[in-house]
C-alpha cells in the first residue's frame, strides 16, 4: 500500500518543505563521496548522527539537528523524501512557512529523544528524516483527516485505491507501535519508536493549529 499523492492540492508554493528535500539531496549527494571508504562514512555517521550512549558523557548538541538530514541508503532517502513530499506541502500551507521550519525541526527533536526512551544505551547512530516526517504526517493527520491518500495496492496485479487519510495514518501509527515491539525482541536497524514519538508530536501540535484557525 505505497501512498503516491493525496487529493488536497496545496494552496501556496511549499518553499521550506522543497527547501528541507534539497537539503536532505545534497547531504545524501555529499555522502556518495564517502561510500568508497567504509571507515569515513561510518565516522560521518557516527560524528553527525545522535548516538544515545554519548550522552552519558558528552552531550552531542549539533546531532540533535544534523542527525535528521543523513540518511542510510538509497531506499531510506527516497521513501523518506516521498512521503514529506505527500504530506509536507499541506501541512506548511496551514502552519505557514516559518512555522512549519520549526515545527519540523522541533518535531524530529522531539522523536529523537522519544526513541532514546526505548533505546538509552544505543551505541548505533541514529540517522535519517523519518522522525521529523512522522510529525508531518501526524499533524496531517489532524488538519487534513477529511483528506484521501491514493496508494497503489498490489494483490495479484497492481490497482490504485482511494484511503480516507484518517485510516491510512491512523493504520501506519498502529504498525509503527507493533513493530516497535517486534524490534524490540529481535533487534531492527528501523527507529521504529522515532516515527511513533514523531506521530504523536505532530497530532498534539496539529490540534493546536486547528484551534487557532476554526475558533478564532
Amino acid at each position: 500500500m505505497f501512498p503516491l499523492y493525496d487529493t488536497i492540492p496545496s494552496l501556496k508554493r511549499p518553499v521550506v518543505n522543497y527547501i528541507i528535500i534539497f537539503t536532505n539531496i545534497l547531504v545524501f549527494l555529499y555522502e556518495l563521496t564517502l561510500f568508497w571508504d567504509e571507515e569515513l562514512l561510518n565516522a560521518f555517521f557516527y560524528n553527525f548522527g545522535f548516538v544515545p550512549e554519548k550522552m552519558f558523557y558528552s552531550f552531542p548538541i549539533l546531532a540533535l539537528f544534523t542527525h535528521m538530514f543523513i540518511h542510510g541508503g538509497w531506499a531510506h532517502i527516497i521513501g523518506n523524501l516521498w512521503f514529506l513530499k505527500i504530506f509536507g506541502d499541506n501541512v506548511e500551507d496551514a502552519m505557514g512557512h516559518f512555522k512549519f521550519f520549526l515545527f519540523y525541526i522541533t518535531g524530529g527533536i522531539f522523536a529523537l529523544f522519544f526513541h532514546i526512551i526505548f533505546n538509552p544505551f544505543s551505541p548505533y547512530p541514529l540517522v535519517g528524516a523519518s522522525g521529523a516526517i512522522s510529525a508531518v504526517m501526524g499533524a496531517y493527520l489532524v488538519l487534513f483527516y477529511y483528506s484521501r491518500i491514493v496508494s497503489l495496492v498490489f494483490f495479484i496485479l497492481p490497482f490504485l485505491v482511494e484511503i480516507p487519510a484518517v485510516i491510512y495514518l491512523f493504520l501506519w501509527f498502529i504498525m509503527q507501535i507493533l513493530n516497535g515491539m517486534y524490534a524490540d525482541i529481535t533487534g531492527t536497524g528501523v527507529a521504529y519508536w522515532a516515527h511513533a514519538g514523531g506521530f504523536i508530536y505532530g497530532v498534539l501540535v496539529g490540534f493546536r493549529v486547528r484551534k487557532k484557525r476554526y475558533w478564532y
